[in-house]
């Protein structure tokens, strides 16, 4: 029987590797771009400044560089335009953050400082306030003796009354019942460090007297007049950094020049930042806060006294006061609450 059935050859081609071509080697190189594309970015990230952080995540943003904050360069690494004046592509900080911590921790010593001055001059303002309301010598000039917190200090104003004036008539001799004040207050003013400033001041009714000597040269000598008694009367002579008259330039009363408020006596219990403008230097304050120590707090806040309605012992009160000295913050006098 013939066989009449068709020979069918298959011819198989052969690939070399087969399913493992070459195809590996792209998808290799992707995954190889994409890791070295991240760890740019991360080492973009530790290395750039907040500067140009801003500016990437800008031009993210608005590629174009429209908006005020995106640019079109990301980083500049020179050889880019020239950007107008008042931009930047890459501003540098104007410090460096070692001088931007120094400067900080000055501000914050500063700052301490001037808050327990102020409060010692509170405590200042208190103890004197006592004095008069307990000593019979001077609640009798009471409405005489005013006390206020300036921004250049502790203003005390000694004021001549009606019948009742410091200094004799066109004269710098001082009346014995106004030495007398000014004695009793010396202790208490010379128990903190600070300078004071003595300025005299008259009324506004012209001096008839010698020519060539008017009411400028009258409110400088009782100015000095008082500076006399009080450097007599145990007060530190150095601690005085200013004496000077102001005649009738700056009333007390001005809707009544001739009033005899007017005629006083300024002493002033300077800041440090007044004694400083006083004395023309513009030096950065003393006060300087050690490294790493919390904000101190100050037993100036405390009461003046151990109970209520007393005045402090001199030697407490002096120890409370005298959280400076030679102008230096003393933290070792300072504890915390």
């Amino acid at each position: 029987m013939e066989n009449t059935q068709p020979i069918i050859v298959k011819r198989v081609k052969k690939i070399a590797g087969g399913g493992h071509g070459g195809a590996w080697k792209i998808a290799f190189a992707d995954f190889a771009i994409a890791m070295m594309a991240f760890f740019m970015v991360m080492w973009l990230m530790s290395s750039a400044t907040p500067e140009q952080k801003k500016l990437i995540s800008g031009y993210f943003q608005d590629p174009v560089g429209f908006s005020e904050s995106a640019s079109p360069y990301v980083i500049d690494l020179g050889g880019s335009p020239t950007p107008a004046p008042d931009r930047t592509l890459n501003p540098e900080p104007s410090v460096t953050p070692e001088s931007t911590s120094v400067d900080i921790s000055e501000e914050r010593a500063q700052s301490i400082a001037e808050e327990m001055e102020r409060e010692r001059l509170e405590l200042l303002l208190k103890e004197l306030q006592t004095k008069v309301d307990e000593d019979p010598q001077l609640r009798n000039f009471k409405d005489q003796i005013l006390f206020e917190i300036t921004q250049d200090g502790l203003r005390i104003q000694i004021t001549d009354a009606e019948n009742r004036p410091m200094f004799d008539l066109g004269s710098a001799r001082i009346q014995p019942y106004f030495e007398d004040i000014l004695l009793a207050l010396t202790d208490t003013i010379n128990s903190v460090p600070n300078k004071i400033s003595i300025s005299g001041h008259t009324d506004a009714k012209p001096f008839a007297g010698n020519a060539g000597f008017g009411n400028w040269e009258l409110s400088a000598n009782r100015a000095n007049a008082a500076r006399r008694v009080l450097v007599e009367g145990g007060y530190d002579e150095d601690k005085i950094a200013r004496v000077v008259g102001y005649a009738s330039s700056a009333l007390f009363d001005r809707a009544d020049p001739l009033s005899p408020i007017n005629r006083r006596i300024d002493i002033i219990v300077l800041t440090k930042k007044a004694q400083r403008d006083i004395e023309g230097d513009s030096a950065a304050p003393d006060a300087q806060a050690p490294e790493s120590s919390p904000a101190p707090q100050s037993d100036a806040a405390a009461p003046a006294s151990g109970v209520a309605g007393e005045p402090a012992p001199p030697e407490q009160l002096k120890q409370r006061l005298n959280i400076f000295e030679d102008g230096v913050l003393q933290f070792d006098q300072v504890k915390p609450e």
